[in-house]
């Protein structure tokens, strides 16, 4: 009894398995042909009206890219210099600490002196 219930449990796993990939091929399948038929209904419209096919792309500018990365780092060291309370010249207020990536504590730390190379 317990190899029947087995095997009947392998055989609907494997055709829900099955019947999922199918569903998953057809529907891939329905949109290629609807893309498909798009495209084709353009270039039958182009051709028709007179005009030249003009081809689907996506317009890109390496410029832009630059430019949000660029905003968006002085978005984040902008918030640093404009904090309240900075009117005052404090010790700490050097240009180092004025940075966005300065680590807390960072004026409590000694420099360490060099010595001669034996």
């Amino acid at each position: 009894m317990n190899e029947i219930v087995a095997g009947v449990l392998r055989l609907v796993l494997r055709l829900v398995v099955v019947v999922m990939g199918v569903v998953l091929f057809l529907s891939l399948l329905a949109a290629v042909m609807v893309l498909a038929l798009v495209w084709s209904l353009r270039a039958g419209w182009a051709r028709l009206t007179g005009r030249p096919v003009t081809p689907w792309v996506m317009r890109m500018d390496p410029r832009t890219g630059f430019s949000t990365a660029f905003r968006s780092s002085e978005r984040w060291s902008a918030g640093r210099r404009a904090t309240p309370g900075a009117g005052d010249a404090s010790a700490g207020d050097t240009p180092a600490s004025r940075r966005g990536g300065v680590l807390p504590g960072a004026a409590d730390v000694q420099d360490v002196e060099a010595r001669e190379v034996r």
